[in-house]
């Protein structure tokens, strides 16, 4: 499993750590905690379309347009999921 899927198990309150390992709480949790399990998974989509970089360099025109489509993005991961 990823490690910040595990990070997120856990800051949701779906989860804990234990010598560096995630283990869920699988049976006792509520919809209300994996919705906010949910909620995060779709807010790291959205903070990935916006800022994540492939580290190349362009020219603030091209960059200008990379921006704006990764506003987009991250507005219609939003709107998809009904996430605030």
């Amino acid at each position: 499993m990823n490690e910040r899927i595990q990070e997120l198990i856990v800051q949701s309150g779906n989860g804990q750590f234990h010598n560096d390992k995630c283990y869920p709480h699988i049976g006792s949790r509520t919809l209300e905690d994996w919705t906010k399990f949910a909620e995060l998974i779709v807010r790291e989509c959205m903070n990935v379309a916006v800022y994540k970089s492939d580290g190349m360099i362009f020219t603030a025109d091209i960059a200008g347009h990379q921006a704006a489509g990764r506003e987009i993005a991250a507005k219609m991961i939003k709107q998809h999921f009904g996430v605030e």
